[in-house]
């Protein structure tokens, strides 16, 4: 085993080496000899660097990139910045490599795959009824979001996605010579487009590029992943003992998106961008569907004068528009030339305006999916009944799987927006017709009867007689294109409406009177609820209050009975960004994790199902990190067969950006729903004492967080001029601000920029601080406490969890470089003590780290993780000196194109070097 890790290590350092080469090439050719020898000369003294001095400032590197000229700089960061990117399409194509390798050499099934899980289950006796009943019910659903900090063009993507492709064919056993040659020409080909592509936008990202960057994910990934994925666990599922037959299974694997229809924080999302956002999605999947029938014909050349063909076939062939004669013996491409005709009527219905090919003749459009399917299922049949069994398993199976999934909206689109924001609505439309209300300033008690009388009524608040403010209008206009999407793609193309910063019954009854005024509720047909109403608890306080706003609102027969038609069924989002940016890592994690616990009590006591969707981003200090691990330390009853997650900016092109990547991700998702929801519980349940020595731990974490970056006079200003939050903010970055409102202030700070304003200085902050100096004043109380702290690392998936991040975070900090940026701000002997608080409080980390952990050194314990931030510091930290000696020049004044190009480069470059940064 040894060797066969040494011999792939060796595989990733070639490829590394490969496209590293081959950019160094792609340089030269276009920039000069000289250029390649600045490049080169850097890494080089960065390489030297990190073996002499480790994780302490490199003083030759340092001030080799402050005396650049300004083009020359900007050139040495471009290709910094694409290195880092490289080493990330090398790492992914060798995870690739490694589970083909480990299926080909027939080793036991790897953690978090559908193989294992399954393993799993059968060793703890899970029986065939559980499994068949969960799948039945289960809703699996990563849920794309657009990214503030994603900061890669559409265009790039393409480039790299392309380079992924061109090493995967690579890595194909049995290559000849010329072949090998070939791909490597076109490795060539692809890494000088990419050195000679823009990689920065010309102007800031709008709403709909975050669709259309979404929604290229699908193309080269997404279309073909999932069916395979479904196919993967049937054909799994068929040699176990919880085989479903020859029946397919239910379409629980679907995905989701926010882009589009998320409010909270963008006022540049409307009803018209939401109507465009499903227009194109749409447009994607007809588009995709057309494709696929094209070749599903070319494919199904049998001729009826060879096999015979059932009636139900044969009806479609001769109901077909198409009159060839050469094709007058082909039934099955007869019925499939008829059916791509009513396909593209429905796809021109729908809003499309070019198809992939025209048809033969006009046709009437499906009425649903469920008619385009029932005539995918009619050939399948028929090829079936007539001895061509393998036919209908191949691309035909594919294509159904894909219409069971994606159907005619493609993915279904979550509407958010924050409470204050209803609640200004609300009020106002109290005011019209009620004027002197006062809604906003009544009591929770008087807001809940208020509403709760209000909902019981069929009359409109609102008038054609009155005028209402923009925001109003803007509000109540989403939500009746919300309506009108329903009519025109199905509830499932809008089936969820989350409310930011919920907490207080109040927030969630004002949504139900906004859907009662948008017609998507009906007090007198109260089983036509359409739409789940999913508030988001986000702050410490909202989280520790969220079971009694649950609890309240519940008792609301009016609510009760929404929730009881839309299946007894409610979804809670939990938010990871800003409960970490409000209290700590530490105190985020726990009070989420007892917030789980207290959701499956209050849900079993009330005879409803619960869903947890878990607000996660890249980063650690964002809920990031491994999905599987992080599902599976869940609380017991936490998932029981419903888990969505989202996906954010980076992190979707880290699991997306390739088949191989894609098919992982899913199947890792897959299989943490299967174990976290039939493993017994009492497996996952803690010891009481881990329990409260959480507890205590958390306080401590908390009072150290919140005394720092809440109660620090200066922390504020130490923020915005010791990180690049400021040029974040100004820069082409995302379509929203980096803030909620206009101010300064961190509660009106977005998460995402909080966190990657850390990432990029290299502190990192969010996701450790407070853990070391809680640690370190709970010893001090507790003589056998470090036992009981490694007890729980070794018993407790959660905790595992919470150290495991937290140990990949503090290996991709730096606090050395992080000092050259505390040296920009212009009061530094101030913000040294700042600084020096930070320093500490991060050598404390560590050291409880090690103790808990019993290690010498960060990661010893992960040599993978450990390998791959070692491949990529000698492309990252030339890329922060670069950016600190940009910084202060900007800050001087000298803010020409050549600056700020330079210094947007270097965002991009440490955000890829460093992976999960936003």
């Amino acid at each position: 085993m040894q060797v066969k890790r040494l011999t792939a290590s060796r595989a990733l350092v070639k490829d590394i080496r490969l496209l590293g080469r081959l950019l160094c090439e792609a340089i030269e050719a276009s920039d000069g000899k000289e250029a390649r020898e600045v490049v080169e000369q850097v890494r080089t003294l960065s390489v030297a660097g990190h073996r002499t001095t480790g994780r302490h400032l490199n003083d030759k590197l340092a001030p080799f990139c402050a005396d650049m000229p300004p083009q020359t700089l900007k050139r040495v960061i471009r290709a910094f910045s694409q290195f880092s990117q490289l080493v990330n399409i090398a790492e992914d194509a060798h995870h690739a490599r490694m589970q083909r390798r480990s299926i080909a050499d027939r080793e036991p099934a790897m953690p978090g795959t559908i193989a294992r899980s399954l393993s799993i289950l059968a060793a703890a006796g899970v029986e065939a009824e559980d499994i068949r009943k969960l799948l039945l019910e289960a809703v699996v659903s990563p849920v794309f979001t657009a990214h503030p900090t994603e900061v890669r063009r559409k265009s790039v993507i393409e480039i790299e996605q392309e380079l992924a492709r061109c090493l995967t064919e690579l890595d194909q056993a049995g290559l000849i010579e010329p072949e090998i040659g070939r791909y490597k020409e076109d490795l060539e080909r692809a890494t000088t487009t990419l050195w000679q592509t823009n990689s920065l936008r010309g102007r800031r990202l709008q709403v709909v590029d975050e669709i259309l960057n979404g929604l290229s994910y699908y193309d080269n990934t997404i279309f073909r992943v999932i069916p395979e994925v479904y196919e993967i666990l049937e054909n799994q599922l068929r040699d176990s003992p919880w085989s479903f037959g020859e029946d397919a299974l239910p379409p629980f694997l679907r995905m989701g998106s926010w882009i589009g229809g998320d409010r909270d924080g963008n006022p540049y999302v409307n009803g018209e961008t939401l109507r465009e956002a499903l227009r194109l999605q749409s447009e994607r999947v007809f588009s995709f569907y057309l494709g696929e029938l094209h070749s599903l014909g070319a494919e199904l050349s049998l001729d009826d004068r060879h096999v015979k063909v059932s009636p139900e076939l044969q009806r479609l062939a001769t109901d077909s528009p198409d009159r060839s004669e050469r094709r007058r013996h082909e039934p099955y491409r007869l019925a499939i030339s008829g059916m791509f005709a009513r396909l593209a009527a429905t796809a021109r219905k729908f809003g499309s305006t070019e198809l992939v090919r025209e048809p033969v003749a006009t046709a009437p459009s499906y009425l649903c999916p469920a008619e385009f399917a029932k005539h995918l299922a009619t050939i399948s049949k028929s090829l079936t009944a007539n001895g061509a069994e393998k036919i209908a398993t191949g691309k035909l199976r594919r294509l159904q799987r894909a219409v069971d999934v994606f159907g005619f909206h493609l993915v279904s689109l979550d509407l958010r927006q924050n409470s204050e924001v209803h609640q200004r609505v609300v009020h106002e439309l109290f005011e019209n017709v009620r004027p002197g209300t006062g809604y906003e300033a009544l009591a929770e008690s008087d807001k809940i009867r208020l509403l709760t009388e209000e909902l019981r009524s069929s009359q409109l608040l609102m008038t054609p007689l009155r005028t209402y403010s923009a925001e109003t209008m803007s509000e109540l206009s989403v939500l009746r294109e919300a309506a009108a999407a329903h009519q025109h793609y199905g509830r499932v193309s809008i089936p969820h409406y989350i409310i930011s910063k919920a907490g207080s019954p109040s927030d969630l009854l004002e949504v139900l009177v906004l859907f009662r005024e948008a017609g998507l509720f009906r007090p007198d047909e109260p089983e036509a609820a359409s739409i789940n109403i999913i508030p988001l608890f986000e702050t410490i306080s909202d989280l520790r209050r969220s079971h009694d706003v649950m609890q309240t609102v519940l008792a609301v027969e009016t609510y009760r009975t929404y929730v009881e038609a839309l299946g007894g069924k409610q979804e809670i989002m939990l938010g990871y960004s800003d409960s970490n940016k409000d209290g700590g890592y530490l105190t985020s994690g726990w009070e989420l994790y007892k917030a789980e616990t207290a959701f499956i009590q209050l849900f079993e006591r009330e005879g409803l199902r619960l869903s947890l969707f878990h607000g996660r981003g890249g980063s650690v200090g964002r809920g990031g990190g491994p999905s599987y691990e992080a599902i599976t330390a869940l609380p017991a009853g936490a998932v029981a067969g419903s888990i969505r997650l989202t996906e954010q900016g980076e992190v979707i092109a880290a699991k997306y950006s390739n088949p191989a990547l894609g098919r992982r991700n899913l199947e890792l998702l897959i299989a943490a729903t299967l174990e976290a929801s039939l493993l017994p519980s009492d497996a996952q349940e803690p010891d009481p004492e881990y329990l409260g020595a959480m507890e205590e731990l958390s306080d401590l974490a908390f009072g150290a967080y919140r005394h720092l970056v809440y109660e620090t006079e200066g922390f504020e200003r130490f923020f915005w001029e010791a990180t690049i939050i400021g040029e974040i903010a100004k820069l082409n970055i995302g379509s929203r601000p980096a803030s909620r409102s206009s101010s300064r202030r961190i509660e009106d700070l977005r998460a995402i920029p909080w966190v990657f304003g850390w990432s990029q200085s290299r502190m990192m902050l969010p996701g450790w601080f407070g853990f070391g100096s809680a640690v370190r004043q709970w010893l001090a109380g507790h003589p056998d406490g470090l036992q009981i702290l490694q007890g729980m690392h070794r018993d407790w998936p959660f905790f595992q969890t919470l150290i495991a991040n937290m140990e990949m975070v503090l290996a991709k900090t730096n606090m050395a470089i992080a000092a050259r940026y505390v040296d920009l701000t212009p009061d530094a002997s101030i913000h040294k003590k700042i600084f020096a608080r930070i320093n500490d409080e991060w050598e404390a980390t560590t050291a409880a780290l090690f103790s808990i952990t019993d290690q010498a050194s960060l990661l010893e314990n992960n040599p993978a993780l450990k390998q791959s931030i070692h491949h990529r510091f000698p492309c990252l930290d030339p890329l922060n000196h670069m950016q600190i000696d940009l910084l202060r020049r900007h800050r001087a004044g000298k803010r020409d194109q050549d600056t700020e190009e330079a210094l947007h480069l270097t965002i991009n470059g440490i955000a890829a070097g460093l992976r999960n940064s936003g």
